[in-house]
């Protein structure tokens, strides 16, 4: 694992409503991230653990503190400047998979080509094949997604956001809608993906998930209550 941060947030706060009727969703969170760490921020429902991941992931920018990425200060850049960072370095995971119905398993995978201007060079088509075998779903590229359970549509996102070789892997609830088991299998890949190199960053409500990780921080009322070191 390198010393290089891949995430620098300071102070980062969040307000929701307008006067006195404001309240925080995160008040005052503050987190490094190394090159190659896998974190999972862990906490109940409604502690904003998917507000500071909005925020982390470029997607929000209505807050107060500072946070760069990969070394630059995405406070300072404009909607196009963070457009790009998003979509070339870093990959998303969703509880509610987010995937385009209309479009077989393989086109999804390959779907975040239609948001960058410069894909990566090389065969895309034979690198979506690689990644749906990658995470069990060899020969399903045909597939639709409304033929496939919950835990093969997470695996297919999982595919479809390391599409671009991000350095970075953003997750919310990653293993929410699944089943144990199930859970377990989406738990085994972001692991291997970590032993790779992947700098992950899971948030989510489950041991088992945060167990993974080799950090854990924890939210309450938005706020950092615990940091310890994980056993993955």
């Amino acid at each position: 694992m390198s010393n290089d941060l891949v995430i620098e947030a300071k102070g980062l706060t969040r307000l929701y409503g307008d006067g006195k009727a404001a309240r925080p969703a995160i008040d005052d969170v503050s987190l490094e991230v190394k090159e190659g760490e896998f974190v999972a921020v862990l906490g109940p429902s409604g502690c904003g653990k998917s507000t500071l991941l909005g925020i982390l992931g470029c997607l929000d920018r209505a807050f107060e503190g500072s946070l760069a990425l990969f070394g630059r200060d995405t406070t300072t850049m404009s909607d196009r400047e963070q457009a790009k960072l998003r979509g070339t370095k870093i990959g998303f995971v969703f509880q509610a998979f987010h995937l385009l119905g209309h479009l077989s398993a393989r086109d999804n995978v390959l779907s975040p080509t239609l948001f960058v201007d410069h894909p990566p060079d090389g065969d895309l088509g034979a690198r979506a094949e690689e990644l749906l075998a990658a995470v069990g779903l060899a020969g399903r590229g045909d597939d639709m997604p409304a033929t496939m359970s919950g835990g093969e549509r997470q695996r297919l996102a999982i595919a479809r956001a390391l599409l671009m070789k991000p350095p970075l892997l953003l997750c919310d609830e990653p293993t929410g809608n699944l089943d144990l088991e199930t859970g377990r299998n989406v738990t085994d890949i972001f692991q291997r993906l970590h032993g790779e190199g992947l700098t992950i960053v899971a948030v989510t409500h489950e041991e088992m998930l945060a167990g993974a990780a080799e950090r854990t921080v924890r939210l309450r009322g938005g706020r950092v209550v615990d940091e310890a070191e994980g056993e993955g």
